[in-house]
């Protein structure tokens, strides 16, 4: 199935926009990608075509689409990284997570879609995911340097399913006062995994950024792949039963 983007309903009854690639002519495990700052820009879609050469059902939701329908920059400027900060500071977080409940709940009724769904989060992202495994029902959960998750750990009691999160310790944006607040709270959550990565700044694993590496990149996309296989199991589907079946 080529890949494509698609129209689905918000919980306010508007449309917004979601890239959908899938392996095709298979139903796979389904895997909402939660965008940076950036929107659905070809980092984006590139993470989405990696994993659905993996194997999985992927679906990347247009988070800014209230502010501004389609945004797709890079952070290869500075007037880019300027409109990235505004879209980020009038993002409604509430929104956006209703956003993520609609997409997921979209994807698992897609005839690709075995029903069994993660989500998998970047920057802006992380921290969604991270809200992600606590509020929804979902199989697995994977943040890569979550901007904001210390503002959120009063939430960790309700993490349902395993979650793993990739922490820089030189993180500009997750500071070690922060870090050492996340370690407190989560280390001993029996299903929460910290890997940290010495000496990597935030977006580590963001091909051609300032702080790209790729050696902490390979490594944390090969635990976030173990991660997922290892949750992602089947769902079985429900369907009602015909009105005359006993």
């Amino acid at each position: 199935m080529p890949s494509r983007y698609v129209q689905i309903p918000s919980r306010d009854g508007e449309e917004f926009s979601v890239y959908f690639t899938a392996p095709p002519g298979k139903v796979s495990p389904g895997i909402v990608v939660i965008q940076e700052i950036f929107g659905i820009n070809p980092v984006m879609r590139a993470v989405a075509e990696q994993y659905a050469a993996l194997g999985f059902a992927v679906a990347v939701p247009d988070l800014f689409w209230r502010q501004e329908p389609g945004i797709e920059i890079t952070d290869q400027s500075d007037e880019e990284w300027t409109r990235a900060f505004e879209l980020f500071k009038g993002f409604d977080e509430a929104k956006g997570f209703e956003d993520i409940a609609m997409t997921l709940r979209w994807l698992r009724h897609q005839d690709e879609c075995t029903g069994a769904t993660a989500t998998l989060g970047f920057c802006l992202g992380g921290k969604l995911s991270y809200l992600a495994a606590c509020g929804l029902d979902i199989e697995a959960a994977v943040g890569y340097y979550g901007v904001g998750i210390e503002t959120a750990l009063d939430q960790a009691r309700m993490i349902r399913g395993p979650l793993l999160l990739h922490v820089a310790t030189e993180d500009e944006y997750c500071p070690p006062a922060a870090q050492k607040q996340i370690h407190e709270a989560l280390d001993g959550h029996p299903k929460v995994t910290i890997a940290t990565y010495a000496g990597c700044n935030h977006a580590f694993a963001r091909p051609g950024g300032d702080h790209y590496n790729r050696e902490a990149a390979i490594l944390a996309d090969e635990r976030t792949l173990a991660h997922l296989n290892a949750h992602l199991r089947p769902k079985p589907r429900i369907f009602p039963k015909p009105e005359n079946s006993a």
